[in-house]
């Protein structure tokens, strides 16, 4: 397949959650037998357009930046972090059948950098709401998030043993109980946001936020990316272009980070247009984190990762590095950090402070 695509931060812009690619198996031979998965990818939206002046955006880009560098960032992920962490204890405790629910905090609870529910209540402060209203919301996001760490590194997926400092779940407690504690999360994170979601939010978000969720995890998010990477593994480098690469990150990882942020914007009660900013934004440091994911594979160690470092060379899974060079694929994560950035200029400059800062956050994380 050619590599020639349209530029990357244009499509990450424009790609809507409904995927814009068709997908067609080969009759070409695989290992792992598995078919061979190619993306022929469709045409794509218009160029976006600003309405704002030149003059206005320079002053709005300067707000931003002062308001970023003043801004603690560290105290105020680790606050938010620490709610969720209690929220989570909280929605999720010790109770009969001992043995799933054991499994379910184990992994639910094992820290980690809260990246996802610390977007969803930052994008409901953002438009006007607050950390409660936000929350449940949150906490399902997270769920479903540890749901796809415990099936991911499970041996017929990964085949992981170390998980952000500990051994994965399916190391302590079994193969089987790892796929039901990860079934179990998935169906609770729903059940979660139905019923612990304020009265304050009127039922019609409520169950928009449900699709939302739904839409992201399933054949056109989540799942869509997971199996094309899975069929991907050991195909030749020129049989791929960054747009298969592109496809699976945009779904595997950015379409979670992206409802994270847009459940934050239907919850907190944001307009059409600031939900879609925020869909926008986070589509772009989804995509960033993946990037910069895949370098610290290959440039960190895995006691350094808190999770086996290489593995992907290993698995010889596709990687920017690996279709880009290691000096390109940090020019792209810079360049998406910007765009990422951009889709924020029409916010208040001091409500808008956390999510730039995450954006930067995400873009030079060490772990």
């Amino acid at each position: 397949m050619a590599s020639s695509v349209t530029p990357l931060g244009s499509w990450v812009l424009h790609h809507h959650h409904h995927p814009s690619t068709i997908i067609t198996q080969s009759k070409t031979p695989r290992s792992r037998s598995h078919p061979l998965i190619t993306l022929k990818p469709t045409s794509l939206s218009p160029k976006r357009t600003v309405s704002s002046s030149s003059s206005t955006i320079s002053t709005k880009e300067d707000n931003n930046l002062k308001s970023t560098s003043s801004f603690d960032f560290m105290s105020y992920i680790l606050r938010k972090a620490d709610s969720v962490n209690r929220a989570l204890d909280s929605a999720v405790p010790l109770r009969e059948p001992l043995k799933i629910h054991e499994a379910m905090r184990y992994s639910l609870l094992a820290g980690g950098k809260r990246v996802r529910p610390v977007l969803c209540i930052a994008a409901c402060e953002l438009v006007g709401g607050d950390e409660s209203l936000a929350m449940p919301a949150a906490c399902a996001v997270e769920m479903i998030h540890t749901m796809s760490l415990i099936h991911d590194d499970l041996p017929c997926m990964d085949n992981d043993d170390l998980r952000r400092g500990k051994p994965t779940n399916h190391k302590v407690y079994g193969e089987d109980v790892a796929v039901l504690a990860g079934d179990a999360l998935l169906s609770f994170a729903f059940e979660h946001l139905a019923s612990a979601t304020s009265s304050e939010v009127a039922p019609a978000r409520v169950v928009r936020a449900v699709g939302e969720l739904a839409k992201a995890i399933g054949t056109e998010g989540l799942v869509a990316g997971q199996v094309v990477d899975i069929s991907s593994e050991g195909m030749d480098l020129n049989d791929v272009g960054l747009d298969h690469l592109e496809f699976i990150h945009l779904h595997k990882t950015a379409a979670l980070l992206e409802a994270s942020a847009v459940l934050g914007g239907i919850v907190g009660g944001g307009s059409d247009e600031e939900i879609e900013r925020l869909r926008k934004f986070a589509r772009c440091i989804g995509l960033l984190f993946q990037v910069v994911d895949d370098i610290l594979d290959v440039t960190k160690s895995s006691q350094e990762l808190g999770k086996t470092a290489g593995k992907d060379l290993i698995a010889d899974k596709l990687t920017y590095p690996k279709l880009m060079g290691l000096e390109k694929s940090r020019e792209f994560a810079e360049k998406l950090n910007r765009e990422a950035r951009d889709q924020l200029l029409v916010f208040d400059s001091d409500k808008v402070a956390p999510l730039l800062a995450l954006a930067n956050y995400i873009a030079n994380r060490q772990n």
